[in-house]
């Protein structure tokens, strides 16, 4: 009998805690950011050969705001619960002794739900392979929010509104 209830209890467990936590990963999951290029762009460069990120992050960058996070950027304010910042790196190709836009690499997506993502500074983060929905960030705490907590006193944005 106490082998029994041993089990029932143990299964119970391993159900709520695997629930638990799909339901934790699909309420985190970002959204695709569909008609973003609408958005502000409030910034762009270029990250070439000999910079520090050039491996992970090397080529065409435009950063994007939605009306949320583009208030906050151009007042140096906290962002508000719905502010969406999007980073999309292109490769960068050499045309005509012009530097242009190739195939996507990524597109990041920065998210800020202070509830939702309470570790993560309020921030979700998350990236999409090339021109596809596929997600490519496993953990964002480690691979995104790490980079970012130098940015603390920005609200963990890199990005600033040039006027």
């Amino acid at each position: 009998m106490k082998k029994r209830i041993v089990r029932i209890v143990s299964i119970g467990i391993t159900l709520n805690l695997f629930l638990a936590g799909t339901t934790w990963s699909e309420e985190a999951k970002i959204k695709y950011p569909e008609a973003y290029r609408d958005w502000t762009r409030v910034k762009s460069m270029v990250i070439q050969q000999g910079h520090p990120l050039y491996d992970s992050f090397g080529g065409i960058h435009h950063i994007y705001a939605n009306d949320e996070a583009l208030k906050a950027m151009t007042k140096g304010d906290t962002y508000p619960d719905g502010s969406v910042l999007i980073f999309d790196l292109l490769e960068a190709k050499s045309e005509n002794n012009a530097i242009v836009e190739g195939d996507r690499k990524v597109l990041g997506v920065m998210e800020k739900d202070s509830e939702k993502f309470k570790e993560t500074g309020g921030w979700g983060f998350e990236g999409f392979k090339g021109d596809t929905q596929e997600r490519v960030v496993k953990d964002a705490k480690n691979e995104c929010f790490s980079c970012h907590v130098p940015q603390k006193q920005s609200d963990y944005v890199y990005s600033t509104y040039r006027k």
